[in-house]
């Protein structure tokens, strides 16, 4: 994972040039596609959390969602519309752990993300997204 000034979300497909795009498929899970996990969005609160309460510090790089925000308690926008940015979303489910970051970052976090671990979305309107852009209600 990389931190990036800006990404570009695609309606209906995902980020572009994200190896999980819709269509383009080729992560870890490309097998199992998924219309409302076009773009995943993480809490840093979270990361803070894991440090104070587990010892587990983790960076917002190692955490695989693609938005890190902040000041935005995601669990609460489950089945929202908002806006992220230039484009508006859709909040389809919350984000599942898997053991598989566990592998990768060599960090017991499996069960301090559970019900923590991201929202999952769906891009309804497309556009860029730059760090430091709000979570705004329609």
């Amino acid at each position: 994972m990389l931190s990036m000034p800006e990404i570009t979300l695609v309606a209906g497909k995902g980020i572009e040039g994200d190896r999980y795009m819709i269509g383009r498929e080729e992560g870890f899970y490309s097998d199992r596609p998924e219309e409302g996990r076009q773009v995943t969005l993480f809490e840093i609160e979270t990361l803070e959390a894991l440090k104070r309460d587990a010892g587990v510090v983790l960076g917002p790089e190692e955490h695989r969602r693609n938005v890190t925000v902040e000041g935005v308690p995601l669990n609460h926008l489950v089945g929202r519309r908002f806006r992220l940015g230039e484009t508006v979303l859709e909040a389809t489910r919350l984000s599942i752990p898997c053991r598989h970051i566990e592998e990768i970052t060599g960090k017991a976090i499996f069960d301090p993300l559970i019900n923590r671990s991201g929202l999952n979305c769906r891009i309804l309107a497309g556009g860029v997204v730059r760090v430091g852009d709000m979570v705004r209600s329609l």
